[in-house]
């Protein structure tokens, strides 16, 4: 059966290609940098991770072009961008079914992320300026303040411009959009919504500011890898809990 999801206005996201998904924007009346079928392939993958969309579902074009507000081609294209990384898959004359993605799947993401991540980190020790490393204090400072007073939104946004800064600072363009490419795997959104992922940013975010401040590439390296491994460990962990609690539900629903 085919299951198509609302758009909500805050999954269409910008992106940036040296660190993936940013600030959002809605996809009817316009998607800001990002291509219609980039926003339109961005939104259904988040349905999928999130499980809004299962596996084995159906994905009709013209329901989804309705619901979004935008015509069936820069869906079919969303959804081919899908089927390159092996989330949904076309069969012939029935149309487009979602795979999904396992835990094992979004876990070698964020392997994948950590691995470049702390490259850049290490390259980044070694070359910024002073003047750099004020300007990652100020961002880990200001995302500090975000996370105490509960502004989880401006928390994401500032994390992002912090690792941005990072990856920038690498003067290593090529590895940043490899990096850009993997972070667009994954909704901006879920990285706010991992339970202790923004609390794990002001555990990480100031000892790497420090062992940047030293130069001490190795340490950078490390303390980058293990902050964003962590990151996916604890999204598979509450997708994973949000998922027997939505299968508790129903059986609760089916027993009335």
């Amino acid at each position: 059966m085919a299951r198509t999801a609302a758009m909500d206005k805050k999954s269409g996201m910008d992106t940036d290609p040296d660190m993936g998904s940013q600030g959002a924007q809605p996809l009817k009346g316009g998607a800001g940098r990002l291509q219609l079928s980039e926003a339109v392939a961005m939104h259904l993958r988040e349905q999928i991770i999130s499980g809004k969309l299962s596996p084995g579902e159906f994905l009709r074009i013209d329901a989804i072009a309705s619901e979004l507000g935008v015509s069936s081609t820069p869906v079919r294209e969303g959804l081919l961008l899908l089927q390159s990384e092996s989330i949904v898959r076309l069969i012939p004359r029935r149309g487009f079914v979602v795979v999904g993605l396992r835990a094992d799947d979004l876990l070698d993401l964020f392997w994948a992320q950590a691995t470049i991540g702390a490259e850049l980190a290490a390259r980044a020790a070694v070359v910024m300026t002073s003047e750099d490393i004020a300007v990652l204090q100020d961002l880990d400072e200001q995302h500090q303040q975000a996370v105490a007073n509960g502004e989880h939104a401006l928390a994401a946004r500032l994390g992002h411009l912090f690792h941005r800064k990072i990856n920038l600072s690498a003067q290593s363009p090529r590895l940043a959009q490899l990096l850009g490419n993997l972070t667009r795997q994954l909704p901006n959104r879920f990285y706010a919504s991992i339970e202790g992922q923004l609390q794990g940013a002001v555990d990480y975010h100031p000892i790497i500011v420090n062992a940047i401040r030293v130069q001490d590439a190795e340490s950078a390296r490390s303390l980058m890898f293990r902050h964003i491994l962590n990151g996916g460990k604890q999204l598979v962990a509450t997708l994973e809990r949000n998922e027997a609690s939505n299968q508790s539900e129903a059986s609760s629903d089916n027993d009335e």
